[in-house]
C-alpha cells in the first residue's frame, strides 16, 4: 500500500517498463516531464505510445494557466495526438471552471474587474467568462497571476515588485492560476507564477492557489481515468508539485530526476532520496527520463 512506502525503497528505474505492469492509469505532468517548452523529449511520445498498446489510461495534468484544450492543441503540434492519452487537465481549466462558476466562498466574493499579470498567450483563460480586465490595480477587484512574461522578463521578480507592490497597497486577492516556483524551458531556467504568488504571500497578501499539489485539480483527472487509486501512477519532475500532489490524493509517484531538479540531484540516486525525505515524500521510484 502507499502508506507503508518509505523513501529508501525508492528505487532507480532505467525506463517506464520495469513498472508499468503494477499500474492501470497515469497521471502524467507535461513540461519537465514529456516536453521541455520547445520540444518532446527523446523517447517521451515512444513511451507514450508503449503504454497506450499496454492498453493504459493516460491523463495529462499541467499547471499551465490555459485551458485545457488550448493545451491538447499544444501536445499535437508536438507530435502527441489525442489518442495518446484520455483526457487534458490545467491549473488554468480549474481555475476557469471556479470562476465561472463562482460557487466556492473565495471565488464568489472576488468581483468582475480583475488585473491580468502574464502573457498574453494566457488570456484565452477568460473566454466565456464574466470578467472585465483592466490595466490599473486602483480599478481593479481582484489580480490573476499566470506568471511572468517575455516582454517584461522571465529571470527575476524585479519587474513585477512595482505592479505586486501596488496591489498589495489595495489589498487586492491574487489567484496564482500556476503555482510552479520555476520551470526550464529549452534548457534556461525561468520564474513561474508561483514565485510571484510566494513573494506577495509573504508580504501578507491573500492567495488562492490553483494547480498541483493541490487536490482540488485531480478530481476531474481520476474522473476521467475511473481507476482505483491504488493502481494510479502519477509522473512529473518536481518534488514540490507533482509528487507532493500525489502524495496527497493517496497515489504513487514517479519522480524524473531530469526536470526542474537535474542540476542538483543529476542522476545520483542516494541524493534523491534524501531530497525526498528532507521534504516528507517517499516516490516508489525514479527515473533519469519518461523512457519506456
Amino acid at each position: 500500500m502507499i502508506a507503508q512506502q518509505t523513501v529508501e525503497d525508492m528505487q532507480q528505474i532505467t525506463g517506464l517498463a520495469a513498472l508499468a505492469d503494477q499500474y492501470d492509469g497515469y497521471i502524467i505532468d507535461l513540461w519537465g516531464t514529456v516536453h521541455d517548452g520547445v520540444q518532446p523529449y527523446p523517447g517521451a511520445v515512444e513511451c507514450l505510445q508503449a503504454l497506450r498498446a499496454s492498453g493504459k489510461k493516460i491523463v495529462m495534468l499541467s499547471n499551465a494557466p490555459r485551458p485545457a484544450d488550448v493545451v491538447c492543441a499544444q501536445l499535437e503540434a508536438f507530435g502527441i495526438s489525442r489518442e495518446l492519452h484520455d483526457g487534458v487537465m490545467t491549473s488554468g481549466e480549474e481555475t476557469r471552471r471556479l470562476l465561472k462558476a463562482r460557487t466556492d466562498p473565495w471565488f464568489a466574493n472576488l468581483g468582475q474587474k480583475v488585473l491580468h499579470i502574464g502573457g498574453t498567450h494566457d488570456l484565452g483563460l477568460y473566454n466565456g467568462l464574466d470578467v472585465q480586465r483592466v490595466a490599473q490595480p486602483a480599478d481593479a477587484d481582484f489580480m490573476m497571476n499566470t506568471g511572468p512574461d517575455a516582454e517584461r522578463g522571465v529571470g527575476s521578480l524585479d519587474p513585477y515588485l512595482p505592479e505586486l507592490r501596488a496591489c498589495l497597497e489595495r489589498g487586492l486577492p491574487m489567484v496564482c492560476a500556476n503555482p510552479d516556483m520555476v520551470v526550464v524551458k529549452g534548457g534556461k531556467r525561468q520564474i513561474c507564477a508561483g514565485a510571484l504568488a510566494a513573494f506577495y504571500a509573504e508580504q501578507g497578501g491573500k492567495v488562492s492557489w490553483i494547480g498541483k499539489p493541490y487536490p482540488r485539480v485531480y478530481e476531474p483527472v481520476f474522473e476521467m481515468l475511473n481507476v482505483p487509486r491504488p493502481r494510479i501512477l502519477a509522473i512529473g519532475d518536481a518534488l514540490a508539485t507533482d509528487m507532493r500532489g500525489a502524495s496527497a490524493v493517496g497515489v504513487a509517484g514517479l519522480w524524473i530526476l531530469g526536470g526542474i531538479h537535474q542540476e542538483m540531484i543529476g542522476d545520483d540516486i542516494q541524493l534523491a532520496k534524501e531530497e525526498a525525505k528532507a521534504v516528507g515524500l517517499a516516490p516508489v521510484a525514479a527515473i533519469k527520463r519518461l523512457v519506456w
